[in-house]
C-alpha cells in the first residue's frame, strides 16, 4: 500500500503487452540497435518462421513501432523494416521500466 492509502500494482502490471512478447521483444532488440534490416536477417537472428514474423511485424506496425519499406533491388522485391520514433520510443520506456523492475529485487 502507497502512503496514500491505495493500492500499489506490481510493476509489471501495465508492461506494454505489445513489446513484451518474446518473439517481439527479439525483434525490437534488433531494430534498436540498426538503422534497419530484412526479413532474412531477422529470421535468422530471432529463428522465428516468415509466417511468425510476419504476424508479429503486421502487430508492431499496427502499433506505429515499426515501418515496413517495400522496395525492388534489380527485379527482386526487398523489404526492410526499421524503428519508427514511437517505436523508439516505446521501447525505451519498456527497457527503462524492465530494468527498475529488476533493480529493486533483492540478490
Amino acid at each position: 500500500m502507497s502512503d496514500d492509502g491505495s493500492v500499489e500494482l506490481h510493476p509489471l502490471a501495465d508492461i506494454n503487452t505489445i513489446i513484451h512478447a518474446p518473439a517481439r521483444l527479439m525483434v525490437l532488440t534488433y531494430l534498436y540497435v540498426v538503422e534497419s534490416a530484412d526479413y532474412v536477417f531477422l529470421i535468422r537472428l530471432t529463428g522465428l518462421s516468415w509466417g511468425n514474423l510476419s504476424t508479429h511485424m503486421g502487430k508492431l506496425e499496427e502499433a506505429g513501432y515499426v515501418a515496413v519499406h517495400k522496395e525492388f533491388r534489380g527485379r527482386k522485391p526487398h523489404t526492410s523494416i526499421s524503428l519508427t520514433p514511437q517505436g523508439r520510443e516505446a521501447f525505451r520506456a519498456y527497457k527503462q521500466r524492465m530494468q527498475q523492475m529488476l533493480d529493486q529485487l533483492p540478490d
